[in-house]
């Protein structure tokens, strides 16, 4: 079996909202919590930064209020090897904020984003030269829950047929309830952007809370059947990724967690990454497998990642090798190749 497309190779520009994050450091509940850490959080800068991580040429768009807060943003998603220039600075408006508050249960996200510099964002925006150029523009379902102008945005880039754009469109779920306006139904207006794109990634679980929760990964395949590629994340058990080549499913690294947020963008740069490099499926599914895990183990949203000998012989262990570690990618390579010296594993 054979992978019928992939996006060309070249330059991804990610449109989106990034944010000030603050985060208890070392992880704590926020109400216990004697220092905070502030860092920048936003998805599809996330993306950007992974993929200028793993060698590919990475732009981020958005706006930025003219604030100590924007400057910091910028400065962060710029020293990551990310192009910020088409950034805008908007006078009137503020920077997003938002607080993590990790718990047994789970991280809440506080958001303080309303009337911020990105959620003016709108159509015209298509209209940048460094858009005619790209290769892939990436979107998720975040932005079009910020106001009517981003919804424009998102509708707009994917009215065009796929056949007449001249990037392919890689777009992800990534739906998060609190930021729809409740007058919007937010499962429709997801599953109509996300059948237009050429990629689609979506996580199982979000996929059933949006559209159904006897969804299977095949049965979100069926629901969109337009998009060449739709990859069904299914938290830490595997990903599946479907064409009209047929599925490939891929385990998930066992790895330990220290912080779940950020892994699901780490995973679509990798895999982005992947693509582009012309890699099979089934590697292309391991590179996002292996950059979520370094997402997991940080409280940030972007951590660093293994060197690239390490990812590259991950890519060529045998499924069963592959499916046998419980470690992250960078010890369990040096396991392996103390290993082949003649070490002792400690």
């Amino acid at each position: 079996m054979t992978d019928s497309w992939r996006p060309a190779r070249g330059r991804v520009v990610c449109i989106g909202e990034t944010m000030a994050a603050l985060a208890p450091d070392p992880p704590a509940p926020l109400g216990d919590a004697r220092r905070l850490r502030l860092s920048v959080a936003g998805a599809e800068s996330n993306v950007a930064m992974y993929l200028a991580d793993l060698g590919v040429s990475a732009t981020w768009l958005s706006a930025l209020g003219d604030d100590p807060l924007g400057s910091r943003v910028r400065a962060a998603v710029a020293a990551s090897g990310v192009e910020v220039t088409h950034v805008r600075t908007d006078p009137d408006r503020q920077t997003g904020l938002m607080f993590k508050d990790p718990a047994p249960t789970g991280t809440r996200v506080h958001y303080y984003r309303k009337g911020s510099a990105a959620s003016a964002l709108g159509p015209d925006l298509l209209d940048l030269e460094v858009l005619r150029t790209a290769a892939v523009v990436h979107f998720t379902g975040i932005t079009p829950a910020l106001s009517t102008s981003c919804r424009e945005l998102v509708t707009r880039a994917l009215a065009v047929p796929a056949a007449e754009r001249p990037y392919a469109i890689s777009f992800d779920v990534n739906h998060r309830a609190p930021l729809w306006p409740k007058d919007t139904t937010a499962s429709h207006v997801l599953r109509s952007l996300a059948g237009r794109a050429d990629i689609v990634l979506v996580g199982l679980d979000e996929a059933q809370d949006l559209w159904g929760t006897n969804l299977t990964a095949t049965g979100v395949r069926e629901l969109l059947p337009e998009p060449r590629i739709v990859v069904v994340k299914d938290g830490s058990r595997e990903a599946t990724a479907f064409t009209d080549a047929g599925a490939v499913k891929v385990p998930a690294l066992r790895a330990a967690v220290v912080e779940p947020v950020g892994a699901g963008d780490a995973f679509a740069a990798g895999f982005l990454a992947g693509m582009m490099r012309g890699e099979p499926m089934n590697r292309a599914l391991r590179m996002g497998h292996i950059t979520a895990v370094s997402a997991l183990q940080v409280t940030a949203d972007h951590g660093p990642l293994p060197p690239p000998s390490t990812v590259d012989q991950f890519l060529v262990l045998t499924d069963k090798e592959w499916e046998a570690y419980e470690e992250p990618p960078r010890s369990a390579i040096k396991r392996r190749e103390d290993g082949h010296r003649g070490a002792k594993p400690a």
